[in-house]
């Protein structure tokens, strides 16, 4: 008797530990699934980050993945280092608007680099440094709900966050250098690549919607005096200067070259002649005040040839034609608009 109670006890120990084994196996089989589905997602994230090209993209493609497994209003990237910011949200109207504004607010403050998490506005905040960079980023959620972010939900976006590093990197470098192919090296200014890229769509759309399109041909003169009696290194800073000075004086919305040498364009959208003129004579007078000279009586100047662009006109007789203009500027005595 004894000895079948013993077996049956040994029989139900092995189907208990059978079962705990069973159920082990069973959770570790779970466990890898959700690593599996976790891994599969992060590789979808890797996917679409390599495809993106700039700043903006990324962003929104991180958001647009993250969305169905962290619930946020807005994910926003600030590095001052590089001078980079970009927002993306989700929402349309005052509530995109009152976001944005939010965000701008928070990383004007710099409160943000020294607190992980908390709510302002109705909104929980949380940032994560990318430190791991080149330079270093903040990258800021937020969300509009009362809890915070969960155990599962902070593991998701620091593995996204990782994921992301290297394509934020990539985009940041390859900003960088289409930045530079767009820029004059001396002064900072658009240069002929970008009038090239800008100065067709403009005629277009001054054609489409009939609106008035002037450019300004703008040659320094005497500099020639400069480099050659103060030198080059000087020539440089009065090149700096004046680009200074053309720069303070136009809208965000005018286009403003430096084609090479001391000659500058500047485009002038939805401005007639009239208006453009004003603007000139303006410009003349402000390079004249900058008071600066290569000889005793040899002051510099500006000459400038001013022509609206007229819907029969191709490019290269609109061109013609203001650069014809500005040599006759010239010839008159120079320091001054001819039109």
């Amino acid at each position: 008797m004894r000895e079948s109670v013993f077996f049956s006890q040994s029989g139900n120990f092995g189907r208990d530990f059978c079962h705990i084994n069973l159920l082990s196996l069973m959770a570790e089989i779970d466990e890898l699934k959700k690593k599996t589905a976790r891994l599969s997602l992060l590789n979808e994230l890797h996917a679409r980050l390599s495809r993106a090209v700039d700043l903006p993209g990324l962003i929104g493609v991180f958001s647009v993945w993250l969305m169905p497994l962290v619930e946020h209003d807005l994910v926003a990237y600030h590095n001052p280092e590089r001078m980079r910011r970009y927002f993306y949200s989700s929402c349309h109207g005052p509530d995109r608007q009152s976001l944005f504004e939010l965000a701008e607010k928070l990383f004007q403050s710099r409160s943000e680099i020294y607190s992980s998490g908390w709510h302002e506005e109705d909104f929980y905040r949380r940032n994560w440094h990318l430190d791991a960079m080149d330079s270093s980023g903040l990258m800021l959620i937020l969300r509009k709900q009362s809890r915070i972010f969960n155990v599962e939900e902070s593991s998701i976006i620091k593995e996204a966050l990782n994921a992301l590093r290297e394509p934020l990197q990539r985009v940041l470098d390859y900003e960088d250098l289409f930045l530079i192919a767009r820029r004059d090296v001396l002064t900072g200014l658009a240069n002929r690549r970008v009038f090239e890229e800008r100065i067709g769509p403009l005629m277009d759309n001054s054609k489409r919607h009939k609106r008035p399109l002037t450019l300004a041909c703008m040659d320094l003169d005497r500099f020639k005096q400069i480099n050659d009696n103060l030198g080059h290194a000087e020539g440089d800073r009065v090149l700096q200067r004046v680009a200074e000075t053309f720069k303070a004086m136009v809208r965000g919305s005018d286009l403003l070259v430096r084609m090479g040498g001391d000659e500058f364009y500047l485009l002038l959208p939805e401005t007639s002649l009239g208006s453009a003129r004003v603007l000139a004579d303006r410009l003349c007078r402000a390079v004249d005040d900058l008071e600066i000279y290569s000889a005793p009586g040899q002051k510099l100047g500006v000459s400038i040839g001013l022509s609206e662009w007229q819907a029969d006109m191709t490019l290269a007789e609109w061109l013609q034609n203001t650069d014809e203009l500005l040599y006759e500027a010239k010839e008159r005595g120079r320091s001054q608009v001819c039109q």
